[in-house]
């Protein structure tokens, strides 16, 4: 299967926030300021697990994989939204927002299973705590990590494919900051329930299955944590687990008020915020959420800094 069709533009324009001009100035900036503190608080992560031997448990893996996936999702869309702000035709290139749609969207969908993965680690560490390390082996941890990008990478290429096959009848205005599938849907012309319906189900499965695991992970997590007797160790198994919980409702929250309604459904401005909060100030705030409320990795950066501050 082709990913063209034949009545595909050269370009698309991004209207973005064209009906708003006095947006653009403030964004632009936010953006120019989140861009490289996602970029180096994720680096940060990766480099202190690589660093600090005291890291390499499975939990710090999938981290470095959510940062590593983090910069490049913030990374295949903040450039072009950077470049459209600050020039007034606001278009991109076909090939461009091919690649942005395979990128943008293989990024998300590994996303939605690696939190969930991450959720399944910490249930294993919590309520089977004898078999942690039997049952999270190295090899276990690559199997699964492996599996999460080969599904997110399958739902990328299923969805987006079929998207691109849709006719758009010499329509190359999208009323958006970037190409994202619903509004790729939105935007084209002739029958296209059945793309609708087959992003609903997909969507569903990518979305909706992943948060049900990790649900009712942190259901079966919250009733072992209660019949810890020691509050130092209810307040230490909850400590692990908040700052995951964070990032999993600053991520789902907006991902299924995006997908998991009928593209016809979307208001005008809700793609846009929905994508700046789940392609920006999440990657942002992840690294800073996960350091600020953990010991281990605040003491690997604070050890990291002072031996780069040392050798200087």
């Amino acid at each position: 299967m082709t990913i063209t069709n034949k009545s595909h533009p050269e370009e698309f324009i991004l209207l973005g926030f064209a009906d708003r001009p006095w947006l653009e100035l403030p964004l632009f900036i936010i953006l120019l300021i989140t861009y490289p503190l996602a970029m180096m608080g994720n680096i940060a992560i990766i480099l202190v697990f690589i660093i600090d031997p005291r890291l390499h448990s499975p939990m710090y893996f999938f981290l470095t994989n959510l940062s590593f996936l983090d910069m490049c999702y913030t990374t295949s869309i903040v450039p072009q939204m950077l470049t459209d702000l600050g020039d007034s035709t606001k278009t991109i290139s076909y090939t461009r927002c091919v690649v942005q749609l395979y990128v943008f969207h293989t990024m998300g969908g590994t996303e939605c299973l690696l939190l969930a993965l991450m959720s399944f680690d910490r249930y294993v560490a919590i309520c089977r705590p004898l078999h942690y390390t039997l049952i999270m082996s190295r090899r276990t941890c690559l199997l699964l990590v492996s599996t999460v990008w080969l599904t997110g990478i399958c739902f990328s290429i299923s969805e987006v494919t079929v998207t691109l096959q849709l006719p758009l009848c010499g329509n190359n205005k999208l009323d958006h900051l970037l190409c994202e599938i619903p509004v790729l849907i939105k935007t084209a012309c002739g029958e296209k329930e059945s793309n609708e319906l087959a992003l609903s189900i997909v969507c569903t499965f990518i979305l909706a299955v992943p948060l049900c695991l990790i649900l009712a992970s942190y259901a079966s997590i919250g009733h072992a944590v209660l019949k810890i007797k020691s509050s130092e160790g209810r307040k230490k198994a909850f400590g692990t687990c908040s700052s995951h919980l964070i990032v999993v409702l600053l991520f789902y929250g907006p991902a299924i008020s995006m997908y998991l309604q009928p593209p016809s459904s979307i208001t005008k401005d809700q793609p846009k915020f929905m994508a700046l909060f789940y392609g920006v100030v999440t990657p942002t705030l992840n690294p800073f959420i996960y350091t600020l409320r953990n010991k281990d990795v605040k003491g690997a950066l604070g050890n990291l800094s002072r031996n780069m501050f040392s050798s200087k």
